[in-house]
This record gives C-alpha cells, structure tokens and sequence, in this order.
C-alpha cells in the first residue's frame, strides 16, 4: 500500500518546541526536505528556528542545520540578503545541501548573492573588511573555476571583486597570452572608474611577455591598445628600448600602431624620451621617432587612397545635373558629395571640369566649397600651403578688395585645418593659423582660422592656442565666437581642465548669441572626452540648465565622456531625456549619442533604438537614424537597414534624410554578394535626387549618402574604433562635429576625421613597398568593388507591327484565290506582299516560334557555328564557376570584414612580423564564407587589429627586390604653388572658387563674314 502523502508540516513543527534537544535536532533535518512543499507554514515559526540557530544548548551540527533551514525559508521568501547570511552561518550543512538533488537553484542563488556581496565589500571604503566565511566561499569559487578550465568566468569575478593576484595566478599557470588580452578589454569595454582601470591595465602590462618576430606576438595588439589607453611614456619607451635593435622591425611595428590611436602630446612625449642609441641603434631610433611623428602613416595611407581611387565621376555628374546649383542647398550638397568621395585621394578633377558649377557658390557656399578641399587633400600636409595658396588670406590681416574674399579666405584656412587634421599641434601649420586668427579682422576668416587651428591641434593641449581663440571669443562676434567655442574643446581635448571648463560656461551663460552658445556647449562635451565619472558633476549641471542649448551640450557631454563604454546609467539617462525633455533639438541629440556609447556592439543599436524609430515625435526618429548609422558604420548590419528603409518614406522631410545618410554610412565598402540592400539604395539614391518633386532636405541626404557610400575613392570604411581595438579619438570626433551639420552645414566635413583607409600597406624596414602578393579565402565577388556606373543608352523608337484585321485578311485571301485562277504566279503575290510591314505574319518555321532546338543560329539555322553560352546546352549554360579564393597584390584594398580570410602562405619571400587580424573565425583553413547569407556572417561583425601598415620580414634579403614606385604630386600644386607666392588673392590664371562673379567679362570673339552664299 503506497503512503499517504504529507498535507501539512505542522507534526514535525511541534517538535521544534520539545524540551529534548534530540527531537530538534530531528525536527530540523527533516524540515530541511519539506520546505519546497510547506515553506509558507514554516515561514510562521521562523523566529523559533533563527533562536535555535543562536542557542547554545543544541550541538553544532544542529546549528548549522537551523541556519540552512532559515536561509531556505528566506529564500522562497525572495529574502535573499537574509537568505545569504543564514547560508554563511550553515557551514558544513551548506556544503552537503549543494550535492543534494532539487537544490540547484538555490545553491546557484545563494552563490551568486555570495558573489556580489563580495564585490560589494572588496569595493568599499574598507576592502579588508570581508567577511571570513564569505571570502571562503569566493575561494573555493576561484579554486573550481581555476580547476575546471573557466578561466575567464574567474577573471571576471577577480576583475568585479578587485583581486587582481587572481589574474596573475591563472597567467602564471596557464601562460595563456588571450587571457590577459580578455582581461584587459573587459576592464576597458565596461563601466570600471579610471584609477581603477589603470590600476588593471598597470598590473596586467609586465605580465605580457616581450613579443618577438619569429611568434608574430599575437599579443602585440592588445599591448599597443594597453599603452594607447595609459598614454604612459615611462612604459612605452622602455618597451621600444628593449626591442633595438634585435627585433627593430617590430618597433617600427608598434610604432605605426600608436600612431593610429595615440593622442598627439603623447607621441610627442615618446619621441623626446626615446635615447640617442650608440652607433648601432641611433638609425633606429632616429626611424622611431619619425614614424611616431604620424606624418609617414599619413603620407602612406595618402598614397594608397590615390592608387587605389575607383570613384566613379558619372554618379556625381548626374547629381550635379540635376540639382539646381543656384540653390545653395543643392550647391553644398554636391559640395559635400564630391569631397567625400574623393576624401584623400587628391582628386580634384570633378572642380576642374565644373569651374561653371563652381561659380554659382557664394558667400557660405562659397566658404563650404573652399574647405572641401581639405577634404580632398587631407592628409597632403607637404603641399598643402601650396594647393591653398591662391585661398589664403594676406598674414599681415588686411581684408581682400575682391567682393565674397572673405569666405574663399577663412574656408581655406579650415580646409588646411582639416589637410593637418591630428598632425599639426606645435608644427608651422599651427603657428600660422594663429598668426592668422590674431591678425584678422573679419569675422568670417576669424571663424575659419578658428575652425582649422581647433581640428589641426586636436587634443594638443597647447594653452597659448587657448589663449588665442579665448580673445577671439571675447569678441562676442556670433560667426567667431562659435567657431571659436568648438577650437576651445578641440585643442584641450580630454583634458577635464576645471579652469578651461568654469571659463567657457561662463561665457555660456552670459552672451546672448545662441550660436556661440552651442560652440561652447559642444566645446565642453570635447573637453571632457574619455573622462567618464570625471564628467559627472559637469553633466549634472548642464541638464540642470534652463537654456536648452546648454542641455543640448550636456547631452553631449555625457556621450563623449563614456565613448566607447556602454555605461548602463548613461544609457538609461538618456534613454530618459530622449522621451522626456521639453526641447525637440535635446531629444534628437540623446537619441543619436546613444550611438557613441554603443559602437563597440553595433548588434545591440537597432533593439535599443527600434521603438525610439516609431516615435511621434520626428526628432526622435531622426534621431534614430543617425544613432543606427554611426553606431553600425561600415557593418552593413542588416537589422539596421531594416528599420532605416521604411524611414526613407517618412512623411517628413528630414527623417528622409537622417535615413539616406545613415544607410550610406552602413553600406559603405559594402558589395551587391554581401549585401542584398546594396543595388536598391543605390537605385533608390538616384531616383530621390533626380526627382525634382521630392523634398530639399531628402535630396540633400540622398546626395551626402551616394558620397558615404562610396567615400575615399571607395576604399575608406567609416569606424570609431582604431585597429588596435582603441577608442579613435579623431573618428568620435569627427562624427560629433558632423551631427553639428543641422545648424551649421561646414562642421558636416568633420565626418572625413571618421573615415579609415582599409587595405594592407606592406613594408621593409626602409620604409619601401615591396611587390608580393597574399591570398584572401573567400569568393572575389564577396569583397569586390562595385561595378562603375553605366551612361544610359537612347532609346530607337522599334517599329511596331501594324494589326491585320480579320476582314482585310479575307479580301486579301479571295484576291490570291482569284489570281491563282487566273494563272498568276503565286510566289510574286507573297513576294510583294513580303514587303508590307503591315502584312507580317507568324511562319511555322519562324526561328522565334519554331519548336526546334534552342541552339539553332538565327544566322544559318545550322549548331556547329553558334557560340558558347546560349540557352540550348546544358554546359555552356552553367555559369563558370567562381573560384573560392584569388591573389591580392600589396597596396591593395582589404575591406575590415576581408581581414579575417587573408592568409600569407608559408612559401612567400614577405612575411608580416605581426598577425594581420585578430579575429579567428577558424577561417585559417581556405573556407569561404557561407555562400547563401554572406551578410549575415561576414559583414555585421566589427573589427579591431585589421590590416594597415605592415612591417614585412623579408626571407630571402640577398634576392632583388621590386618596389611600388609613389605617384607624383597632382599638377594643382606647382600652379597653386606659384599663386601662393602673392599677396593671397585669387589670381585669375589659376582656377579658383574664389574668382569674383561680378569681374569683368571675356573679350569678344574676333571678327568675321559668314559666307552666306554657302549654304547648303
């Protein structure tokens, strides 16, 4: 007979008020099995269980029996604060309940409460503090982990609960370099203070062994991102000291990575710490400190975006042909369309075959097409005085006689701004900018100068630059004073200097001009950069403010403080002003700032911002657009390009263009194989532009995404994250003055500071480009540029078949009857009527209805002459098959998703000292991407560690070598070298955007006589 089963718990209850204290302790261990069942009834008598657990009376045993019952109660309780401390006090009856069956779950809970109040204890005031039985706990944790191989589950806990002899322990057993490259980006892609992260970063640097060429240190991407983020020289330079001159072509190596993320004051500082060497190593160091100068990474990638330029010039003819240029939206629009596609590449023959276009700008138009030339020639730091000169104001102030000079004059000195954009801090470029800005009286060349000395010594920290633009400010000229605002933050970038900050939100809050309100507000969100919780308390203040442009700069504040750092307060805050803020022009910023927080995981973008993209309100929407295409920049994430392609139908104008802008940031360098919305954003692209109905603002953005889409000569991707996996401070940059384009049109080409050349630039250790080739494992249509634009053929009119009616048919039919029985031949009447179009009818033997074989020559009716490829056989139908790999030659472009399948093979002359991605999709092997959904696997993924400059290790140095010989200079710079050696005005033989409309007219043709009696 089966027992019956238990209905209450109350008979074993009654013997916990038993005098005997054999009956407790038996009444304990059998609640322990009966609280999943009667845990509420227990519940009551809770207060008896927690006095027998403090009773002295009961033996140990039972005490910890009491303390696990009375932490099992509080748990189904959801009292697990309680719960946890019971189970501390159940000691060996916790460890024996944990083997037990059905108590999975509240082991599991119990732990993981252990865990963060451990976490919450190691992170107080005092550390030491730690409750012994907990800290037992964590120990046995740390010690399974460490035995059953989850290592990074135990990095995680040590990272959180500050034991940082965890780490070293687990390195020192396993010797596991990724270990220490996965502790160190957890402690920097997280919300960990700064002290403390440099605290990690510190402790984690000597544990990384010296890298060497011969293992291609896998690890020397995380290195470079360790001291990229310390800016530390007293680490760098030794690292570099210990690599001359045994392993130099490494240091050159690690020398290019700095550059790419590295601040400028702290190369600066590298440079003039490294030692002179002896005889030996002085060469090398001396080639160090030239590289690190980052004019050898710019003036490469220069020439490689000028080899490899595919920009196809047919797309920006048929924008300018249809777009009137007399209106200045349309003007800038293609402006800005051709300076991003020739980004780099020095191409300026778009301007030199539409010198007629380029008249109709005027006044800002005039300052916007003048600074796209430092667009064009960015990077071109040699020449470029020399390209600008005909621009360039007089050094000595005095104003132009030529009506409109001005603007020519200050957008020239923001496009040598944008030429030396990161390089210029403390070289002539800088010193003459400030000449310019301390000499010029209009407001204008004041605003330009101001600009360009703000992007030429980005994060500088040059107090005399500050000085300049402070008098500048002073001023209280609203065109200088904003562009003046926005210098400020640029050169004391990231610096959280109290001084600079009290000072400009001062001013802030005094003048009454909303422009250099904004200058200021976005200036501070620059001064703040990278900061974090240093930022708090100025963000507090500025939401606090009742001037909505002030808020607008705390939104950014807050953004750029936490770049990179998906801080979970952050997020949440502004989440909570994109909703709630009374100012339409704040909401729109929270939304798209939410993108600087989250480019490290593009995936997450488009759930965040999905209801955020429905929103009422159309700020907020437009908003989401620029979120989604910053954050998922280059991916061609297609979630992102799900939710943008119905907001290119919004019923407003400008969420049409927020959406055409950001499907070409998504889409750039992307291919028709490895994305299926390619084709249809480029049609779509082309027809808003060409329609003549559709609002300015969507052909506007339509027109900034064709130049997106294609930038850099299409061999640019836009990331805010470098190579080495580190924040790019000039990308983040870039992009915030870019969002400033809707009050302000020339910030929009702050968007070139984003774009990162992407190819694989292979050198020796002179420096020279060696011609090898590699082998990328994956279809060539995968990568591939996308095919040149087509001219549109016209149309012949066919002509068409003219309709027999059936009556006409008849009579023509009784005809031929008749004529047959009067003996006419039959053969003249369908020869003759052969001849009538309108007569044509259907042969049976017609090759276009016949039923014979489809390979029959229309020709000669015959097989044996047709040839390959039509319908009728079976193999030539079949396409040929695409090969599942190709040879990619040096200076050639790699796209950031093509990295992971490059492979040097053993048997080549150049090997790279480093690994030239540090993703390993297991794609080593030759596979190919799947073939079926190539975007899903390849082109969503982000990238860190890819490509770029690579030292090569030459393997059979006595063999003659071959070199990629460097193009020479562009023709514009001897003749606008010449025209620099004046006093700045435009001169007339030289062609010039900043020619005067109104001057004086050609001469007249010379004279004629018309032969009249000629004609024909």
């Amino acid at each position: 007979m089966a027992p019956r089963p238990q209905s209450s718990a109350a008979g074993v209850l009654a013997l916990l008020a038993e005098p005997e204290p054999l009956l407790k302790q038996h009444a304990l261990k059998a609640l322990i099995s009966l609280v999943p069942q009667f845990w509420a009834e227990i519940s009551e008598h809770i207060a008896v269980i927690e006095s027998l657990y403090d009773s002295d009376e009961l033996p140990l045993e039972a005490r910890h029996s009491a303390a696990l019952l009375a932490s099992k109660v509080y748990y189904y309780l959801e009292e697990y604060d309680e719960a946890l401390s019971f189970a501390l006090g159940a000691g060996s009856a916790f460890e024996q309940d944990s083997k037990t069956p059905g108590s999975e779950e509240y082991v599991e809970t119990v732990i993981s409460k252990a865990i963060d109040r451990y976490i919450q204890t190691r992170t107080a005031e005092h550390p030491d503090k730690v409750d012994p039985r907990l800290g037992k706990i964590i120990e046995g944790i740390f010690a399974r982990c460490i035995q059953n191989g989850e290592y990074r589950q135990a990095i995680g806990i040590a990272l959180e609960s500050h034991r940082l002899d965890i780490i070293t322990q687990i390195y020192e057993q396993t010797h596991d370099t990724g270990l220490l490259g996965y502790a160190m980006e957890a402690v920097l892609d997280n919300n960990f203070s700064l002290s403390y992260r440099d605290q990690v970063l510190n402790s984690l640097f000597p544990l990384f062994p010296s890298p060497t060429a011969d293992s291609k240190s896998p690890h020397i991407h995380s290195l470079t991102r360790l001291l990229v983020t310390l800016s530390s020289p007293a680490l760098t330079v030794p690292l570099l000291v210990s690599l001359v001159p045994g392993e130099k072509l490494l240091a050159y190596q690690l020398a290019f990575d700095l550059v790419e993320g590295g601040a400028q004051d702290f190369l600066e500082a590298v440079r003039t710490k490294l030692p002179e060497g002896d005889q030996d190593a002085k060469p090398i160091f001396d080639m160090i400190r030239k590289i690190l100068g980052g004019h050898e990474s710019v003036k490469l990638y220069l020439e490689f975006l000028k080899k490899n330029n595919r920009s196809d010039l047919l797309i920006l003819k048929h924008t300018k042909d249809v777009l009137e240029p007399r209106s200045s939206v349309y003007h800038n629009a293609v402006t800005f369309q051709n300076a991003f596609m020739h980004a780099g590449t020095t191409s300026d023959l778009f301007l030199r075959e539409n010198l007629d276009w380029l008249g109709y700008a005027s006044n800002w138009s005039k300052f916007t097409a003048t600074a796209a030339l430092g667009v064009i020639h960015k990077g071109n730091f040699e020449q470029g005085m020399a390209i600008l000169g005909p621009y360039l104001p007089n050094e000595n102030g005095g104003e132009s006689t030529l009506a409109g000079a001005a603007y020519s004059e200050g957008g020239a000195l923001y496009a040598l701004g944008l030429i030396n954009a990161g390089v210029g801090s403390g070289r002539t470029v800088e010193n003459y900018l400030r000449d310019i800005l301390r000499a010029a009286q209009n407001e204008v060349v004041q605003h330009g100068a101001a600009l360009g000395l703000g992007v030429a010594g980005m994060g500088g920290h040059n107090g005399e630059a500050y000085d300049d633009l402070k008098q500048t400010l002073f001023t209280d000229s609203a065109v200088a004073g904003e562009g003046a605002g926005y210098a400020m933050g640029l050169v004391m970038l990231g610096t959280a200097n109290a001084t600079c900050a009290g000072e400009m939100l001062t001013y802030a809050r005094e003048t009454q001009h909303e422009k250099i309100i904004r200058g200021l507000a976005v200036g501070l969100a620059f001064l703040f950069y990278g900061r974090q919780d240093e930022a708090d308390e100025t963000v507090k203040q500025l939401l606090a403010e009742k001037d909505p442009i002030l808020r607008y700069g705390g939104v950014y504040t807050l953004a750029l403080a936490y770049a990179g750092i998906p801080n979970n307060d952050a997020v949440r805050k502004l989440l909570h002003i994109a909703v709630s803020d009374t100012s339409d022009d704040v909401r729109r910023a929270a939304v798209t700032s939410l993108a600087f927080l989250l480019f490290k995981n593009p995936r997450q973008v488009p759930r965040i911002v999905q209801l955020l993209s429905e929103s009422y309100n159309p700020h907020v929407r437009c908003g989401a657009t620029l979120a989604l295409g910053i954050a998922c920049a280059g991916t061609g994430l297609q979630d992102a390009v799900e939710i943008l392609e119905p907001m290119t139908k919004d019923s407003v104008d400008f969420v049409r263009q927020g959406a055409f802008i950001a499907l070409g940031m998504i889409l750039v360098q992307q291919s028709d194989a490895s994305s299926p919305s390619l084709a249809a954003t480029r049609a779509s692209y082309a027809k808003i532009i060409a329609d003549k109905h559709e609002d300015p603002m969507a052909r506007f953005g339509a027109a900034f995404g064709q130049g997106f889409i294609d930038a850099g000569g299409r061999n640019v991707t836009i990331s805010l994250q470098s190579r080495a996996g580190t924040r790019n401070t000039s990308a983040i940059v870039g992009m915030a003055l870019f969002c400033q384009f809707w009050y302000w049109y020339p910030l929009a080409h702050g968007a070139c500071l984003a774009f990162e050349p992407t190819g694989i630039i292979g050198l020796t250790e002179d420096l020279q480009a060696p011609k090898f080739d590699f082998i990328s494992n994956a279809r060539p249509s995968l990568f591939a540029y996308p095919s040149p634009m087509k001219t549109a053929k016209k149309e012949v009119a066919k002509v068409v078949t003219t309709a027999v009616l059936s009556t006409t048919a008849k009579v023509k039919a009784r005809e031929r009857r008749k004529a047959v029985s009067e003996g006419e031949a039959m053969e003249t009447d369908k020869e003759s009527e052969a001849k009538k179009d309108s007569d044509v009818e259907m042969k049976a033997d017609d090759p276009s209805s016949s039923g014979q074989h489809g390979d029959v020559s229309p020709i000669s009716g015959s097989i044996s002459n047709l040839a390959d490829g039509q319908p009728g056989d079976p193999k030539a139908t079949s396409k040929r098959k695409e090969p599942t790999w190709e040879n990619v030659a040096n200076f050639s472009r790699v796209t950031p998703a093509q990295f992971a399948y490059v492979v040097f093979p053993p048997t080549n002359r150049y090997q790279p000292v480093r690994p030239v991605s540090t993703r390993d999709p297991n794609l080593k092997s030759g596979k190919a991407p799947n073939n079926k959904s190539p975007a899903s696997t390849v082109s969503s993924e982000k990238y860190s560690g890819g490509g770029g400059i690579l030292l090569m290790v030459d393997q059979q140095p006595g063999e003659p070598s071959e070199f990629i010989e460097f193009t020479s200079t562009a023709p514009v710079v001897e003749e606008a070298a010449a025209a620099s050696a004046g006093a700045g005005a435009p001169r007339a033989d030289v062609p010039s955007i900043a020619l005067d409309a109104s001057g004086p007219e050609a001469d007249p043709p010379q004279p004629f006589e018309y032969p009249f009696g000629n004609d024909t």
